[in-house]
């Protein structure tokens, strides 16, 4: 038996559609009419897992629980300086962090930011 044939039982051959069961003989496909017997589904089984948060992320519902123990420490982060002018007020230095926003296989995008003006400004790469 085919590797599709093992997991796709209640679904169309031919169009993908999930099969109707209208008759104790056979499957339908409500769009083609392609027809899979009963006997070739009968004691088959197929399994899934929905978490809590697979729901929440569906129905855009907020957490219920919301951690309020962590501490929220304003910490002040020093950033890398590099030595580029700024577009604006042609600054010789520049702060810099970056982020991976993107996909995996695609660059970083660098969040650039003058300390003497405060121009705010990134790049992909």
């Amino acid at each position: 038996m085919a590797f599709w044939q093992a997991r796709d039982f209640l679904f169309c051959g031919v169009c993908g559609t999930l099969l109707d069961f209208n008759s104790h003989r056979y499957a339908s496909c409500p769009l083609c009419g392609f027809k899979r017997k009963a006997k070739d589904i009968e004691g088959k089984e197929t399994r899934y897992a929905v978490t809590a948060e697979d729901i929440r992320r569906e129905l855009k519902i907020k957490p219920f629980v919301v951690l309020e123990s962590a501490p929220n420490l304003d910490i002040v982060v020093q950033r890398s300086l590099t030595e580029r002018a700024c577009p604006k007020c042609n600054h010789h230095e520049l702060e810099y962090y970056t982020k991976q926003l993107r996909s995996a296989d695609e660059g970083q995008t660098i969040f650039y930011e003058c300390p003497e003006c405060g121009h705010a400004f990134n790049e992909n790469t």
